[in-house]
C-alpha cells in the first residue's frame, strides 16, 4: 500500500531530540525515552542497530548542547501520527559551510516515499540556513536505493572514505545554491 496521496510524498517532519532522550535511547530504555522525548519514539529506537549512532549523538549534544537542534530526529509523520525512522545532519555547519545528512527509515516503511520526504525536508532546511554552502551525503557502494535517490537532488561524487561501521562510501555533495 502506497502512502502517497494523488502523486504526493507523505506529509514529514524532523522533530529533534533532546539530550535526555538520547541518553535513554544509549541506555536502551524506550520507557525513559518516551517520559522525555517530544513525541513516541517506537521501540526500534532502542535496537542494537541504532545504538552507536544514539551514543555519537549523546557524547556530541554533551559536548555541544546546541548541535541538538541539527542532529539526528525522528521523522514523524504527520497524517499517520507515527515515527517511521530518523533523519537529521551529522551536526551543524562546519567552518567550510558543509553539514553531511542521514536518514534510515524503519524497513515496515520502505518503499513509501518517507526517504524522499526525509531527505527533502532536509535539504529545504538546508537552503534556508545562511551558514550552509554544501550538503554532503556518504552512500556504501551496494546501497543503490540511496544512490539513486541521492543523484535525482543534483548530488554529484567527489570522493570516498572508509567509515568504522559501514566500510566504504561514496561522498556525494551538491551546492546550497543549488537546492
Amino acid at each position: 500500500m502506497s502512502l502517497y496521496r494523488n502523486g504526493e510524498l507523505p506529509a514529514v517532519r524532523i522533530v529533534h531530540l533532546n539530550g535526555p532522550t538520547f541518553e535513554a535511547l544509549v541506555r536502551g530504555d524506550l520507557e525513559a525515552a518516551n517520559a522525555v522525548s517530544p513525541l513516541p519514539l517506537p521501540a526500534h529506537f532502542v535496537g542494537p542497530e541504532w545504538r552507536s549512532l544514539w551514543e555519537r549523538r549523546d557524547r556530541q549534544v554533551r559536548q555541544d548542547p546546541a548541535s541538538a537542534a541539527w542532529v539526528t530526529g525522528a521523522i514523524w509523520d504527520e497524517q499517520q501520527d507515527l515515527v517511521v525512522g530518523r533523519a537529521g545532519y551529522h551536526g551543524p555547519p562546519d567552518e567550510s559551510g558543509t553539514v553531511e545528512i542521514g536518514y534510515a527509515v524503519e524497513e515496515v516503511y520502505r518503499r513509501k516515499g518517507y526517504a524522499r520526504a526525509a531527505l527533502e525536508s532536509l535539504l529545504q532546511r538546508a537552503a534556508r540556513e545562511p551558514g550552509v554552502r554544501t550538503v554532503r551525503v556518504s552512500i556504501r557502494p551496494d546501497n543503490l536505493a540511496s544512490y539513486r535517490l541521492a543523484s535525482q537532488y543534483g548530488f554529484v561524487e567527489v570522493g570516498e572514505e572508509v567509515d568504522e561501521e559501514d566500510g566504504l562510501e561514496i561522498i556525494y555533495e551538491v551546492s546550497a545554491a543549488n537546492l
